[in-house]
């Protein structure tokens, strides 16, 4: 293996694997998983007949990662290897590229979708692969597309089918999936070995070599003294308990403290009493003091004037559209106190102590004559936008030489980035023309981001596996990973509550590695005829559900201004993804906005311009441009109640939904809008 570039724990934890085995390779971040795993491929192509290997990943830009960093130097001399993901035209032919390839890297959900697809050019039989590879495999459980697919390849398993790839999962951490005592942590383990079909291997022969190439950085709590006063805050939960009392919450229901997580799930919670109670009352109260609470968030975390410009910019659309004494009230008492809080978010005294932290551990690290590299890891795209603000306004920071970029998640929406300006980013980092990325969790996993010295943890509370994560960001040596809290802040609790489940986890996958083969067999054999039992009664519950009431009986409201403006027969499913509404008269409820622009392309639909509610401005959705041919106007059940038979409810997903949703045909809908599609 020497030639191959491979460290002695990377050789000692692929042995089972060259023996044909699945399992589970548990390495830190850092340590060289992605090469193990090409070694595998490599041997399992030269002596496998007709070998196919498939590498998963779970974001669409460690397709690319893979390919061009680790797959395609080491192999592509031998072999043909292609790339797939939802941002490549491939995607609509992935049975022929899987024909025609010996290792293809795509994600997840491209593979899933072609497994479901009865197109003969997309589809692909978990048969045709002989090695499956499964990066970041911790997340193979409940619904997510990784166990998706191996629910399907466990049921083929289990009913003696043949053949299935061998599998190979790799992972810093598999977890505890929330347990905090060691038999319940073993279960975790075991059900994700169930899930994956494979057993767990770590080094143990060969743990100096692991520390000496992959040190753990020093952990400092950056202590920040308590906000001696906090006026806009106060201002805020004021004009909040105004709400309270002018919104008549129901007697026996309790909202705790404002400015909390627990704050929230009440007013989400009385958001949905409304729509049952058809009350415009109780949800328009309780959708503006979410906003109040995220402000709150904001203000705890950021600066006074983020805080003031998010509910500024919520209001700016709001004072455009009066309906009732509701909206009268809501909007009167935000333009009452507006330019007070605006005075006080000015005011440099009230300033938030963390931000003044944050600085002096940045300042820490850079300066003219150092030569630093950090990440600082936050909550949300807002705060990497706030964030990379105040980094850009900072005298003290520009002087110091911090040139800052935001690194989010990747996706359709405006708010993400696209995969290219997400390498660009991480490119302009390699080369050293930026030495600072904000960036949300995204950061964490998977990503080839170079080693940095410096990893800031602010406003964030996240699981061990992401901690574990982080901290393995932090690879150069002599690096420090610090936590920017208050003293016993639920930061400081979050970090050693996730030191404790990390310690959890190696005994928990030490206790499972212990078993004997036939102890360990027997276990996961029961967990997975579990797993096939309940997936089936939930799609029995999940048909039974969907008849609850006829698609006729059903109609859908605007969720702000509960006007009736469908019918549950008018809406259609196009290619098992989109919610469209096929009833002409359906225009009359909506006007146009702007023009929608994803970051993803499709052969078959395109993007039009945002759909929104005519009386009260609430977004619906966008139209889509189906086939070059139908404009349809595709919907978020979000955005709506549903009037049943049994009164009105509110859901967040069209999978929740008591009703039947029909197929789309383009052939009939040709035929019944001729005129329309002619003009």
């Amino acid at each position: 293996m020497a030639d191959f570039g491979l460290r002695g724990y990377q050789e000692e934890v692929v042995q089972r694997a060259l023996q044909g085995e699945n399992i589970i390779i548990c390495l830190p971040t850092g340590s060289g998983k992605t090469r193990a795993a090409v070694y595998v491929a490599k041997k399992h192509l030269e002596t496998t007949p007709n070998a196919k290997v498939m590498v998963l990943v779970n974001m669409v830009p460690l397709v690319d990662q893979h390919y061009t960093k680790e797959f395609k130097p080491l192999l592509g001399g031998d072999y043909t290897l292609a790339r797939v993901s939802g941002d490549s035209g491939e995607k609509d032919f992935f049975g022929m590229v899987v024909q025609k390839s010996d290792v293809v890297i795509c994600t997840a959900q491209i593979l899933y979708n072609s497994m479901m697809s009865t197109e003969e050019t997309k589809h692909v039989d978990l048969s045709a692969v002989t090695l499956l590879i499964i990066d970041e495999c911790h997340h193979t459980n409940k619904e997510h597309v990784y166990n998706k697919i191996m629910a399907y390849y466990v049921e083929k398993k289990l009913n003696g089918e043949k053949p299935l790839p061998q599998i190979l999962g790799l992972t810093a951490s598999l977890g505890t999936g929330g347990e905090t005592i060691l038999f319940k942590a073993v279960d975790h383990v075991l059900q994700i070995c169930a899930n994956l079909d494979s057993a767990v291997v770590s080094s143990k022969d060969c743990v100096l070599e692991l520390e000496e190439k992959v040190p753990r950085p020093v952990k400092n709590y950056a202590i920040v003294e308590k906000r001696p006063e906090d006026p806009f805050g106060d201002l805020l939960k004021k004009m909040m308990h105004q709400i309270h009392e002018f919104m008549n919450i129901p007697p026996d229901y309790t909202l705790r403290e404002c400015g909390t997580q627990e704050y929230e799930m009440d007013v989400v919670i009385l958001e949905q009493q409304g729509v049952k109670d058809k009350s415009r009352q109780l949800t328009q109260c309780s959708h503006h003091l979410r906003e109040y609470n995220n402000a709150l968030f904001i203000n705890d975390t950021l600066r006074m004037m983020d805080a003031y410009r998010y509910l500024q910019n919520f209001y700016i659309s709001k004072f455009k559209t009066i309906i009732d004494e509701v909206d009268i009230f809501l909007v009167g008492l935000y333009k009452e106190r507006q330019e007070e809080l605006r005075t006080i978010a000015g005011n440099p005294v009230y300033e938030n102590p963390r931000m003044s932290k944050l600085e002096e551990v940045l300042l820490e690290h850079f300066g003219p004559s150092l030569q630093s590299k950090g990440i600082i890891f936050t909550k949300t795209r807002q705060s990497t936008r706030c964030l990379h603000d105040w980094v850009h306004t900072n005298t003290a920071l520009q002087e110091a030489g911090i040139k800052a970029a935001n690194l989010t998640g990747a996706g359709n929406s405006i708010n993400h980035m696209t995969s290219s300006e997400q390498e660009n980013t991480i490119r302009s980092f390699r080369q050293g023309k930026l030495n600072l990325l904000i960036s949300t969790t995204v950061a964490e996993e998977g990503l080839d981001i170079p080693e940095c010295n410096l990893v800031v943890r602010y406003g964030l509370l996240t699981n061990e596996i992401a901690q574990i994560q982080a901290t393995g960001r932090a690879r150069a040596r002599d690096s420090q990973y610090s936590v920017v809290t208050e003293e016993g802040g639920p930061e400081e609790r979050r970090e050693k509550t996730n030191e404790h489940l990390e310690e959890l986890t190696g005994k928990a996958i030490a206790r499972v590695q212990e078993m004997s083969i036939q102890e360990f067999r027997s276990k996961i054999t029961v967990l997975q005829n579990q797993a096939v039992d309940s997936r089936k009664a939930r799609e029995s519950q999940q048909m039974e559900k969907r008849s609850c009431h006829s698609a006729a009986s059903v109609q859908l409201l605007c969720r702000t201004c509960f006007k009736p403006v469908a019918s549950g027969s008018d809406i259609k499913l196009v290619d098992n993804m989109h919610y469209v509404n096929v009833n002409p008269d359906f225009k009359k409820h909506y006007k146009v906005g702007k023009k929608v622009h994803v970051k993803r392309t499709s052969e078959d639909w395109e993007p039009g311009c945002m759909i929104i509610c005519n009386k009260c401005d609430r977004p619906w959705g966008h139209e889509m441009k189906y086939k070059k041919i139908a404009l349809l106007p595709e919907i978020a059940i979000k955005n709506f109640a549903i009037e049943t038979p049994d009164g009105p409810v509110p859901k967040k997903q069209w999978k929740d939904i008591t009703f039947t949703v029909e197929q789309f045909s383009l052939e009939e809908y040709c035929i019944d809008n001729i005129p329309d599609i002619l003009d």
